[in-house]
């Protein structure tokens, strides 16, 4: 169940790549990585080339190399990495987390409207909104993977959520499913 503490080490293998975040297309660089520290272990992050889910990391930005984000798992809790994540379990949510004023997060809904594409409202509103339409055993587990991290124009960053499905991870015990479940729950309750 536990991984080779080489085998995270993103510096020394090439079969991560999913935990380096190239930001080479970003304007406001710095403004980015400010951003996406909101998350550092308050949004698991999925990483496809291994199949594993961190829940426990920290986000770098290397001072040699200011056009990437380095996420690196924390070597001393193995119990934080969910192992035999399969891609097809993560989908795109279409939903954005965009800074908003006074610095609070808000969460960008999708509509159904030609005159308004979007919706946006206080992130836990939204998430609450979100599951209530959802049927209680089957709520949203917002996740982030490579690429999540964008810019919504020149000077703005944001973040598009993936989601994981739980039903798509058949070689996962019951026990391994509900703590996953549990724990992106939990820590999207530290977010603003």
């Amino acid at each position: 169940m536990f991984e080779d503490l080489n085998s995270i080490d993103v510096g020394k293998k090439d079969d991560n790549k999913d935990l380096i975040w190239d930001l080479d297309a970003f304007k406001q660089r710095k403004r980015a990585h400010e951003f996406v520290l909101n998350f550092e272990n308050k949004l698991c992050v999925f990483s496809g080339s291994v199949q594993q889910l961190y829940t426990n990391y920290n986000i770098f930005m290397p001072a040699e190399e200011n056009s990437r984000l380095v996420i690196l798992p924390n070597p001393y809790a193995h119990h934080d990495i969910f192992h035999g994540i399969p891609e097809s379990a993560v989908k795109p949510t279409g939903l954005y987390i965009v800074p908003g004023k006074g610095g609070e997060l808000m969460l960008r809904i999708p509509v159904k409207s030609e005159d308004r594409p979007f919706r946006t409202v206080p992130l836990q509103v939204g998430f609450r909104m979100i599951n209530q339409r959802r049927p209680a055993n089957l709520p949203l587990l917002p996740i982030l993977v490579k690429g999540d991290l964008r810019e919504l124009d020149a000077r703005t960053p944001c973040l598009h959520l993936h989601a994981i499905t739980l039903s798509n991870m058949s070689r996962l015990s019951p026990l391994e499913l509900n703590e996953i479940r549990r724990t992106i729950l939990e820590r999207m309750k530290a977010l603003g």
